[in-house]
C-alpha cells in the first residue's frame, strides 16, 4: 500500500498523499477510515489522518505494542526500475487480553518510513493487506505481513536509496489506533548491473587483451538504468581449471559508468568485473567471459 509521495504536516495532522491512488489524486490525504477500509474493516472512524497521534480530540490509543520486527529477513531491499518487490516482515504483537481481535474489528500491519519520527515521516509504505497473526498466548501473537514497492508506478525517487525505519500500525473498526516507530532499520538500494567483455578471442600468448564493461544502476527518477560513475571496480581472472577468481587490478568507471583496461594474455581462463557496492547500491559481479590463449 503506497503512502508515498508528499507527506506534509497540516494543522497537527499528516496529509499523506498518493495513498493507493493515481498520481493525479496525490493531493488527497489518507485517513484512518481509508486504511481501515483497505484492510477490510467496516469503520465509523472519522476522516482524520491515519498517522495522527491520539489526543483528547482524536480516537484513543490501543493497548497494543510491536516488537522483534524483522524486515526482509534482515537483508537490504534491492529495487530495480519495473519489477514489484515484496518485502516480508515478521514481528510480535502484544495486546490487551480484552481486545477484540476478530477480523471485522481489528487489523494491524507493518510499515517502513523515512523521517525524524513515524508521526512526521517524509515517506511511508505500509502493507497492502493486514498482517496474518497467530496467537501464542492470550495477549501475544506472532505476525507476518508484506510490504510492496512498485518502482514501475513511481513509488521511489533516487533520494529514497537510504536507511528506512520500521514501524507498525494497529487499528479497530471504531477508529482507535496505535502507531509505533523506531522498531529497527532497513536499507533500500538501487539495483545494480555489471557487464564484461574480453577481446580479441582467441588471442596469442603475450598479446594484449582489452577488457571492457559497464556498471549501471536503477535510476528511479527516470525509470531507466544509468551509468554509476567514478566507482572502483576490480578486474578479476580465474585460470582454466580453477574455482577461484584473483584480482588483477582495480579501475574506476568513467563519466558514463563504462569500464576499460588491458592485460597481457598468459593463460586460458575467465575474466569478470567485481563491484563491492555502496550504501545506496548493492555489490554485483559480472558474468564471466572466457578467453582462449593460443
Amino acid at each position: 500500500m503506497r503512502i508515498r509521495a508528499t507527506v506534509a504536516a497540516v494543522t497537527g495532522a499528516l496529509a499523506l498523499s498518493a495513498f493507493a491512488v493515481p498520481a493525479a489524486q496525490a493531493a488527497d490525504s489518507v485517513s484512518r477510515a481509508d486504511i481501515a477500509h483497505a484492510w477490510g474493516l467496516s469503520t465509523a472512524a472519522s476522516g482524520k489522518s491515519g498517522f495522527r497521534p491520539a489526543t483528547a480530540d482524536t480516537a484513543a490509543d490501543l493497548d497494543v505494542t510491536f516488537s522483534d520486527m524483522k524486515v526482509n529477513k534482515s537483508k537490504n531491499i534491492v529495487v530495480g526500475t519495473t519489477k514489484e518487490v515484496a518485502i516480508p516482515v515478521t514481528y510480535t504483537l502484544t495486546h490487551a487480553a480484552d481486545l477484540d481481535m476478530s477480523e471485522d474489528n481489528f487489523a494491524n500491519g507493518p510499515l517502513i518510513y523515512r523521517g525524524s519520527s513515524v508521526d512526521e515521516p517524509t515517506n511511508v509504505f505500509i502493507s497492502d493487506d493486514p498482517a496474518t497473526c497467530t496467537a501464542t498466548s492470550t495477549t501475544v501473537a506472532s505476525c507476518v505481513g508484506t510490504i510492496y514497492l512498485r518502482p514501475g508506478d513511481g513509488d521511489l525517487v533516487n533520494a529514497d536509496a537510504a536507511t528506512w525505519k520500521a514501524g507498525g500500525l494497529a487499528i479497530t473498526a471504531d477508529g482507535d489506533e496505535t502507531v509505533q516507530g523506531d522498531l529497527g532499520t532497513t536499507k533500500v538500494q538501487r539495483y545494480s548491473k555489471l557487464t564484461v567483455n574480453a577481446s580479441p578471442e582467441p588471442v596469442k600468448k603475450g598479446r594484449t587483451i582489452t577488457v571492457t564493461g559497464a556498471l549501471t544502476r536503477a535510476n528511479w527518477d527516470t525509470g531507466k538504468y544509468a551509468g554509476y560513475t567514478s566507482q572502483s571496480v576490480k578486474l578479476q581472472f580465474k585460470k582454466k581449471g580453477s574455482s577461484t577468481f584473483t584480482t588483477l587490478k582495480t579501475i574506476k568507471s568513467d563519466s558514463r559508468g563504462n569500464l576499460k583496461t588491458t592485460v597481457t594474455a598468459s593463460a586460458d581462463g575467465t575474466f569478470r568485473y567485481s563491484f563491492a557496492g555502496t550504501s545506496t547500491t548493492p555489490a554485483v559481479d559480472s558474468a564471466g567471459d572466457a578467453i582462449d590463449v593460443q
